[in-house]
């Protein structure tokens, strides 16, 4: 029996504040609240517990942009200052994060950072890496939340020590390489029979790191798949995404290993993409009811990987 995992990146505007202004996707960022509570929504719809990785500037509900003693590099919060600051609902969200703590689904907030640092950038230090987890540690104790799962921004894995230090208990690390999507420069016919119809994304084996972390990989990412690629094979074989993700699910209901599939809220700007989580989660739902497939988040995956390769104590 396998395991289906869903993750997010909730980020709100930090997961762009180090890119130029113009540079910056403008549509995902002013849609990232809407997509945020429709994400919300359709978990409720189809009773999907996921693991929630929020930046954790997010929990708090006001401050000055100054962050004193925070080694970050020079003008990393000019965001949060000036005539030009940041929209403060895209750096504050006590009220989105609210209904991921009481509401009727069991989701797991985890640790995004502090402030969307890339911890295997070269500018991430490990002064600054330990910094961005007690700061987000601190952020969400204050909001009564505990946490344990971690997943670093935009994949970049690094400074793990600052992980334990910090009592994180596992995190998604990067998916195997051999099951890459390959290169969108392919023909969309071949890239459609290669990557989406022949070979599901992969089952991943959850293990204990050598800082005692549970890394627990990733299989597929829900937004991979977009633009001009996105629009040929919808056209021809039906919602790409989809498809891999259902053979995922149904790997995952044949054996063992994880199906970790992940997205961000503010992959969600418009009615298709909300068509394509609703049908992804429908998949899930309709598995686990005709089999024994098990969904759950990160801390649970980690809890029972820790729980099943502690050794065993002798009367």
């Amino acid at each position: 029996m396998g395991t289906v995992v869903v993750s997010v990146d909730a980020e709100l505007g930090w997961g762009f504040h180090d890119y130029p202004p113009e540079e910056r996707p403008t549509d995902r960022i002013e849609r990232s609240r809407w997509g945020w509570e429709r994400l919300v929504s359709l978990f409720e719809e189809f009773d999907v517990p996921a693991t929630w990785a929020v930046v954790g500037h997010l929990f708090e509900e006001e401050c000055n942009g100054a962050h004193v003693g925070h080694p970050s590099p020079p003008g990393w919060f000019d965001h949060e200052r000036g005539p030009d600051a940041m929209a403060a609902e895209l750096r504050f969200a006590p009220d989105l994060i609210r209904p991921l703590v009481d509401g009727p689904v069991p989701h797991d907030v985890g640790s995004h950072t502090y402030s969307h640092v890339e911890f295997g950038a070269p500018y991430a230090t490990p002064e600054l890496a330990s910094a961005e987890c007690q700061r987000a540690v601190e952020a969400a104790e204050a909001f009564g939340v505990s946490m344990d799962s971690f997943v670093f921004p935009r994949n970049r894995v690094g400074h793990r020590g600052a992980l334990a230090e910090t009592d994180f208990t596992c995190y998604r690390g990067r998916k195997p390489n051999r099951h890459s999507a390959g290169s969108l420069a392919k023909p969309a016919r071949k890239l459609a029979r290669a990557t989406v119809v022949e070979q599901p994304p992969p089952l991943v084996t959850p293990e204990i790191d050598e800082h005692g972390l549970v890394n627990i990989p990733a299989s597929l990412y829900l937004f991979g798949f977009e633009g001009v690629a996105r629009r040929a094979l919808s056209a021809t074989v039906g919602d790409p995404i989809v498809k891999q993700a259902r053979l995922g699910i149904e790997a995952a209901a044949r054996r063992d290993g994880v199906c970790h599939l992940w997205l961000h809220p503010n992959n969600l700007t418009d009615d298709d993409d909300l068509q394509r989580i609703r049908a992804v989660l429908d998949a899930i739902d309709r598995t686990r009811a005709q089999t024994d497939l098990s969904v759950a988040t990160m801390r649970e995956v980690a809890r029972e990987t820790l729980r099943a390769q502690s050794p065993t104590k002798r009367p």
